[in-house]
């Protein structure tokens, strides 16, 4: 079968789109599937003329464009299946203030915040520590935390009319990731970043950057409501095949959803698969699961 993988773009994460898709490539290839690899291009007639000769995509973009839902788009357009959500699921996952105003709708528990469009505040309803990271984008890129109220406001004064963050109260706790494979939950991952007090994109991405445990050493309850949050996520914004959902448990054991990503990172350290690897899928299975949900699905015309 001829494979249409598409990676690289212009994003921020364009060096972890390729560090995966070289991953994937070397698994398709193993399962006896052609690859036709294409780095996207604002071209996107060159995007047409590639799919037509393929009988199925697999995308491993990451940040915008890719994960907005553009890209899905157009394979839709064209009638080309492809792995993971469709693209207005996509669009709203990456959006982090509207997805967030869709887990609060439907009484998912998330941190307290506010959307920031570019426009002067007379006050900032948060007090510092406060998490700022870009409304759309990912791998905690251009994310900071700040503890200083004038710092704070210096730098919202500071962005384009047309920039956009989201801002978050920051609440001290572990971050927990879980991954949902074909409408199941998988293990949770706990995550320990080795320096400094977040999972930022350099321990996301070093191969020593964090202590990443699976199954995560919670208790039962923990770890189920976990998974089921992780699910209603999933669900609620109408995502397929695959997605993972990040969260902070506090202190007290409270859990807060931080956000939702539809096309997981798919390198040696991702979460996703060493979760599926935990659940007894190795890395060349789940290329081959997420393949055949993208040949079983049927496209919107």
């Amino acid at each position: 079968m001829r494979v249409l993988l598409i990676a690289g773009g212009w994003s921020k994460e364009r060096e972890v789109s390729l560090d995966g898709a070289s991953q994937i490539r070397r698994a398709l290839e193993k399962l006896g599937h052609e690859v036709l690899f294409f780095d996207l291009t604002p071209d996107y007639q060159a995007l047409i003329n590639h799919a037509g000769k393929a009988d199925v995509a697999f995308i491993n973009l990451h940040g915008c464009p890719g994960e907005d839902g553009g890209i899905q788009a157009l394979l839709e357009d064209v009638g080309l299946p492809y792995q993971g959500s469709r693209s207005r699921g996509s669009f709203l996952a990456l959006n982090k203030a509207l997805s967030k105003q869709i887990f609060i709708n439907h009484g998912l528990p998330a941190p307290r915040g506010f959307f920031y469009a570019g426009r002067q505040l007379k006050n900032i309803p948060l007090k510092t520590p406060v998490v700022c990271k870009p409304n759309l984008g990912g791998s905690s890129l251009d994310m900071h935390i700040f503890s200083d109220q004038a710092e704070l406001e210096s730098y919202l004064h500071g962005l384009g009319e047309n920039q956009e963050v989201l801002l978050e109260e920051f609440i001290l706790g572990r971050e927990v990731s879980c991954a949902v494979l074909d409408n199941s939950a998988l293990p949770p991952v706990l995550i320990q970043p080795k320096k400094g007090i977040f999972f930022d994109y350099q321990s996301k991405y070093d191969q020593d950057g964090a202590v990443e445990i699976c199954p995560a050493p919670l208790s039962r309850a923990v770890t189920l409501k976990i998974q089921e949050m992780a699910l209603t996520a999933h669900n609620i914004l109408g995502l397929r095949h695959y997605s993972r959902s990040d969260f902070i448990l506090d202190e007290k054991d409270k859990l807060f959803i931080l956000e939702t990503n539809t096309l997981p990172g798919m390198t040696s350290t991702s979460l996703v698969p060493k979760a599926a690897r935990q659940a007894g899928l190795e890395f060349t299975g789940l290329i081959a699961r997420l393949l055949s949900l993208a040949l079983n699905s049927n496209l919107p015309r």
